[in-house]
C-alpha cells in the first residue's frame, strides 16, 4: 500500500476534482530515470498498469500526448500512420515542459498549459483501472480508463511495441 503523505493540489487533480473524477492518490519516493518502473515495483502495481504520458510532436512541430503502457514503447511509425501525419517524435525535454506545463518525470495529460490532442493505446481503455501521473514526480492518481476519452477525448490508437 503506498505511504500516507500530504499530497498538494496540482493542476491535474484540480482538474478531476473540478469534474467530479473519483480517483486515489498515490505518492511515492520520486528516483530520477526510475520511470514506470520504480513506482510499479514501490506501489505493488503490474507495470502494464501504469501508463505514461509522453509529449510528442508532429513534422509540423505540432505537439500531442500519447498515453502507453508502463512496459510498452511507442512505434512513432504507427503512432503517425494512424494520426495521418508524416512523422511524430518525442519532444525535447524543454520543448515539453513548455507545452503541458509538467516536468518530465510528472507530466499529467491532465491540467496541461496548452490543449494537445491525446492519443491512448487501445488496450489501456480495456483495463479495469490505471495508474498515471497526477502532475508531479512521486506522485500517481488511479481513474477508470473510461475517464480518458470523457474528460480529454482521446482518440484510441494501436502503436505500442515490446522493448
Amino acid at each position: 500500500m503506498s505511504k500516507s503523505r500530504n499530497v498538494s493540489e496540482t493542476p491535474a487533480t484540480q482538474l478531476l476534482r473540478r469534474h467530479g473524477v473519483a480517483f486515489g492518490e498515490h505518492p511515492y519516493d520520486y528516483v530520477e530515470h526510475g520511470g514506470t518502473a520504480e513506482s510499479s515495483r514501490q506501489l505493488g502495481v503490474d507495470e502494464h498498469r501504469v501508463v505514461k504520458t509522453l509529449v510528442m510532436e508532429d513534422e509540423h512541430a505540432k505537439p500531442l500526448i500519447v498515453l502507453m503502457h508502463g512496459d510498452r514503447t511507442v512505434s512513432t511509425k504507427n503512432l503517425a500512420r494512424q494520426i495521418g501525419a508524416k512523422r511524430v517524435e518525442p519532444c525535447k525535454p524543454e520543448v515539453a515542459n513548455r507545452h503541458s506545463g509538467y516536468l518530465i518525470g510528472g507530466t499529467s495529460p491532465f491540467g496541461t498549459r496548452k490543449q494537445m490532442p491525446v492519443y491512448v493505446e487501445s488496450t489501456i481503455l480495456e483495463m479495469d483501472r490505471i495508474w498515471l501521473n497526477g502532475g508531479r514526480r512521486g506522485f500517481l492518481v488511479s481513474i477508470e480508463p473510461k475517464v480518458l476519452t470523457d474528460l480529454l477525448a482521446a482518440k484510441a490508437v494501436q502503436c505500442a511495441s515490446v522493448d
